[in-house]
């Protein structure tokens, strides 16, 4: 599970985390899903009990994500504003946070995913996925590069964390209603 860990780790860091960091992340997230009881009692300082809706070894990852990777928000618009500031002022963006702030939560991702899918043109753009469970904001996602979305789903699916496309998840959602 660690490899398969590192690699989930190395996909949604699209670059912004080093080797040594991942996996390290990887290897203690694997020991805390192998035994949660063990892990617990190493670390004593983790803030981690069963009422959590996520199991111990997802929220080591989650955890572990610098806010460069992991964007936490209650708001599209705050959300954005977290994505633009992780690239930094040498990536001009089009769309600006502001723009989101009023607009309908379908409207204002399908923008976010435009925007994104512009960036990165050798990597086919970028995907906002929603990941694992939010624990205290209403939205928690990650970008990973198009290019890498296949095989980050099926990483999702083996590890059994939560991962889902934000928009194309936020539509059939709507759909459903």
């Amino acid at each position: 599970m660690k490899a398969q860990l590192e690699e989930l780790i190395g996909k949604i860091s699209s670059g912004c985390m080093l080797p040594e960091e991942i996996a390290r992340i990887a290897d203690e997230a694997a020991q805390a899903y192998a035994d949660p009881q063990a892990f617990l009692a190493a670390n004593a300082d983790i803030n981690y009990d069963d009422s959590f809706p996520i199991p111990l070894g997802e929220w080591v990852v989650v955890g572990s994500l610098p806010e460069t990777v992991l964007f936490q928000a209650d708001s599209y618009d705050a959300l954005f504003q977290q994505i633009v500031d992780s690239f930094g002022p040498d990536v001009s963006f089009v769309l600006k946070p502001k723009q989101l702030a009023k607009t309908e939560p379908l409207k204002a991702l399908n923008r976010i995913q435009v925007q994104l899918g512009s960036l990165s043109p050798e990597t086919q753009g970028y995907v906002l996925l929603d990941f694992s469970e939010p624990l205290d904001d209403a939205l928690q996602a990650v970008l990973v590069y198009s290019s890498d979305l296949p095989r980050v789903m099926e990483l999702a699916v083996e590890i059994g964390i939560y991962a889902a496309p934000a928009y194309e998840s936020l539509k059939a959602g709507q759909a459903e209603e």
